[in-house]
């Protein structure tokens, strides 16, 4: 028992260390490239204006950038309230989405259409419920020297209560994917957030080529790395990106299916970090094998270990949060995770864009 929370609190240890190690900073970005912002939305009508305004507020030169919006076929005037937005603005283009490319569907196929119509050698990939830091063009760009063809900026969600536990849930998990990157471990890219070259796109043959997913991030970043691409994960104040959090318990259980079933072609290093956290309530919770006072001290030891992971991302990534919200984390971290697993077992479709797709699809 001594060996198990040993190891364990030795292991947050050592993510603490790394996570609060200094970075060299991004390079100044001197020669702004052209640039092609692209936007899958199906339905989002009551998002995208957020997004599209953050965009337009981008410090890049407007004669380098195109920002491109698939429309997925919506179905509640998605595709009207971008052409009121973007009429007088050159730099944005509306694309109606409605055939099918190769074996790509869904959002996949609306970025194999925006792929193809972009003209820039850099791709930025963002969702249609993001809001994006003014400098997330320029930063991205600067984080892909040559030999790197895929990169991931930090996400975080605001509103209430339920959806800062959302944010903070962003953050957990995208800071130890980059520590793991760091580490020279390729875990994966977040389609909301991500630059790809047009170079490291075309040599896999675009999202047309590739078995369809709903994972269709993790894909793209699988395939990528499989062709020797280098890839990175950043956190810093300029790559923020701020989601719309999901509204309700069942829009995120939903979500969490989807996400689960790319689970299972993450590396292992990452399953066993997340798997360790089971196992450390599991021996707590065991009937008997711990005195209350044991259990409190590693409960609150653990609790501690967890929120100055969370302060150190959050300095990081230039948001912040109050330490209250911080402690209250862990909580929802339990309850969420035994949900996500009961949901993700119970038979039935993973809801997804308001369309369903069964659990053996991509």
């Amino acid at each position: 028992m001594t060996l198990f929370f040993g190891t364990f609190f030795g292991l947050y240890a050592l993510i603490l260390l790394r996570a609060a190690w200094p970075r060299p900073a991004l390079p100044a970005l001197t020669d702004f490239p052209r640039v092609s912002i692209l936007v899958a939305a199906r339905n989002e009508a009551a998002n995208i204006g957020r997004c599209l305004e953050s965009l337009a507020r981008l410090n890049y030169p407007a004669d380098k950038l195109e920002i491109l919006i698939g429309d997925d076929a919506s179905t509640d005037g998605t595709a009207a309230v971008v052409q009121r937005f973007i009429a007088g603005r050159p730099q944005f283009r509306l694309l109606l989405v409605r055939q099918q490319l190769g074996t790509a569907r869904g959002k996949g196929n609306v970025l194999a259409h925006l792929c193809r119509a972009a003209t820039a050698d850099y791709f930025l990939l963002t969702d249609a419920d993001m809001v994006l830091s003014p400098d997330w063009a320029q930063a991205m760009v600067a984080a892909a020297p040559a030999g790197v063809g895929i990169v991931t900026g930090i996400t975080t969600a605001e509103g209430p209560l339920f959806g800062r536990m959302q944010g903070l849930d962003w953050l957990f998990g995208l800071n130890l994917i980059r520590l793991l990157t760091d580490c020279g471990l390729p875990i994966t890219a977040v389609g909301n957030n991500m630059l790809v070259t047009r170079a490291a796109y075309e040599s896999i043959g675009g999202f047309e080529a590739l078995a369809f997913s709903i994972t269709e991030d993790l894909q793209l970043f699988q395939q990528i790395v499989a062709q020797g691409w280098h890839y990175r994960n950043l956190i810093e104040p300029r790559v923020l990106g701020i989601s719309a959090p999901q509204p309700t318990l069942g829009h995120l259980l939903g979500q969490r299916k989807r996400w689960m079933k790319g689970a299972g072609r993450l590396p292992w290093q990452l399953g066993a970090l997340f798997s360790s956290y089971g196992l450390f309530y599991t021996v707590l919770g065991w009937a008997g094998l711990l005195p209350l006072s044991t259990i409190l001290l590693l409960y609150a030891g653990k609790v501690l270990c967890q929120s100055l992971f969370l302060a150190i991302t959050l300095r990081q990534a230039g948001h912040r949060e109050r330490l209250g919200v911080l402690l209250l984390y862990d909580g929802y971290l339990l309850l969420m995770s035994l949900a996500v697993l009961a949901y993700t077992v119970w038979p039935g479709a993973i809801e997804w864009k308001a369309r369903r797709y069964t659990w053996a699809e991509g």
